[in-house]
């Protein structure tokens, strides 16, 4: 065989990325919210596509993109010249009853309709301004101190600049900020961290307010460093009464102001949920909130009518209505995907499904897609911001994938289990005496797992634990 011979075959062996596979790919690594936005958005640009409605039979699982696509290609060659007026008038007309009102109606439905946004903190403030009892004057002062109130609560300009600003006494913003200072949230327009603690403190009970006011104004850097023996000792009072404000003082919040804040942490839906029926585990794709598509009916019954159009527009409803079908088999392949992968999990990792983290087995990706028979690549896709509510907790999918410590008897423990023996070897120590690095690793030398201190490290510093100097409590 000649070398162009087996170079053309080498080229027509090698996957070409056509538009088709392209969208299969990136629906497999979207993110469930991202996936509805996605579909969202073809339900706009493609004219054959159409959202099934709730009360209607069928969702993306009852209604299999194998037989619309064989349903599809049957009607290829029936296709003809399609009567484009009656296509638009009857795809009106099912726009309107689709939604679920006619044209008469709708205006009367868009008007019952409101859109809400979050409250934020200069609103919250401002509402409680004007609910209270102030002279024209201080509304105007605490108008302009609200308005210089950062996203954490704090009063970022001083008194003087206030009252140069307004050419008024310093005093008279004095005792308006006093005022706003004890609106809700409690700590709020405070200049700094010791003035918001003591303002969360005045609406503590006395037995605990007085402590925590000495311990804030005259021993924060004793505090700091737990150095609460020296506390007691500058208080006359027992150490006992200092660790129990101290606790809370830890429980007083830092940034009054960050729940109005822009809420930038992800809402987690699962994608599937892994529940115990007996003994075994069912595994359940979650549907919820996904459009459920189809192949507008109204678009299929003209395919098989004669009428007058262009070679051109024909094209473009026959490319439009490929796009439909791939879409729809991209999604079919994709929860069925997520499905296999947790299927896989469960089998990999029973122990922990059944005992918790402590029980986490080593798994990497090439497992589970010779298990699966998938490629590395598309476990991969399908393990990325893809979640599972299990017995345990909510995970993400990639949760389950993790390195392995060697274990004396020449088994393998997964790293996640390996943190959490070092989390529980930390919660249980004595705060006088923290477990260091090298005491845990030799603790954990004595379980059979072969650790090293810097590894220990490296491990506590992932779930976020101080090191021993800084966990040691001083009394």
């Amino acid at each position: 065989m000649s070398a162009e011979i087996r170079q053309d075959l080498r080229l027509t062996q090698q996957l070409v990325m056509t538009p088709q596979l392209q969208m299969a790919i990136k629906l497999l690594q979207l993110s469930r919210l991202d996936l509805i936005q996605q579909l969202h958005q073809e339900l706009e640009q493609n004219p054959v596509l159409e959202q099934t409605l709730d009360t209607e039979k069928g969702n993306l699982q009852e209604t299999p993109a194998g037989l619309a696509a064989d349903d599809t290609e049957n009607r290829k060659d029936n296709t003809g010249d399609i009567d484009w007026q009656t296509y638009i008038e009857e795809h009106a007309e099912a726009s309107r009853i689709r939604h679920g009102f006619e044209s008469g109606e709708e205006e009367e439905t868009e008007s019952d309709l409101s859109l809400t946004k979050k409250t934020t903190l200069t609103d919250h403030l401002t509402w409680q301004l004007h609910l209270s009892d102030f002279t024209p004057k201080e509304t105007d002062i605490g108008t302009l101190i609200i308005g210089n109130i950062d996203e954490n609560g704090y009063l970022m300009i001083t008194v003087e600049e206030i009252a140069s600003e307004m050419n008024i006494n310093k005093d008279e913003v004095e005792a308006v900020l006093k005022k706003i200072q004890q609106f809700d949230p409690v700590g709020i327009a405070a200049r700094d961290i010791k003035e918001c603690i003591l303002i969360q403190a005045t609406f503590l009970p006395d037995k605990n307010r007085v402590i925590i006011e000495e311990i804030v104004n005259k021993h924060l850097n004793d505090l700091e460093k737990k150095n609460y023996k020296k506390i007691a000792k500058a208080l006359n009072v027992h150490i006992s009464r200092v660790i129990d404000a101290v606790k809370v003082i830890s429980h007083l919040e830092p940034r009054p102001g960050r729940a109005f804040g822009e809420d930038e942490s992800q809402v987690i839906i699962p994608d599937v949920y892994i529940q115990k029926v007996g003994n075994d585990y069912v595994i359940l794709l979650n549907e919820d909130g996904l459009p459920k598509l189809r192949i507008s009916p109204y678009y299929r019954d003209m395919l098989a009518k004669n009428g007058s159009a262009s070679d051109n527009v024909k094209s473009y409803i026959q490319e439009r209505l490929r796009s439909a079908v791939w879409l729809i088999k991209s999604i079919h392949q994709r929860q069925r995907t997520i499905y296999r992968v947790a299927e896989s999990i469960v089998k990999f990792h029973r122990e922990f499904m059944d005992n918790g983290i402590g029980f986490l087995k080593p798994l990497i990706l090439r497992d589970v897609a010779r298990d699966i028979g998938m490629h590395e690549s598309t476990v991969s896709r399908v393990t990325t911001n893809k979640y599972a509510h299990t017995p345990q907790g909510i995970f993400e999918l990639k949760y389950f994938f993790n390195s392995g410590i060697s274990k004396d008897d020449g088994s393998n423990i997964a790293a996640e289990s390996v943190k959490e023996r070092i989390r529980k070897l930390i919660s249980s120590e004595n705060p006088k005496k923290p477990l260091s690095d090298q005491k845990i690793s030799k603790l954990l030398k004595g379980s059979g797992i072969d650790i090293a201190r810097r590894t220990v490290a490296k491990y506590r510093e992932a779930i976020r634990i101080f090191s021993s100097t800084e966990r040691r409590v001083r009394f």
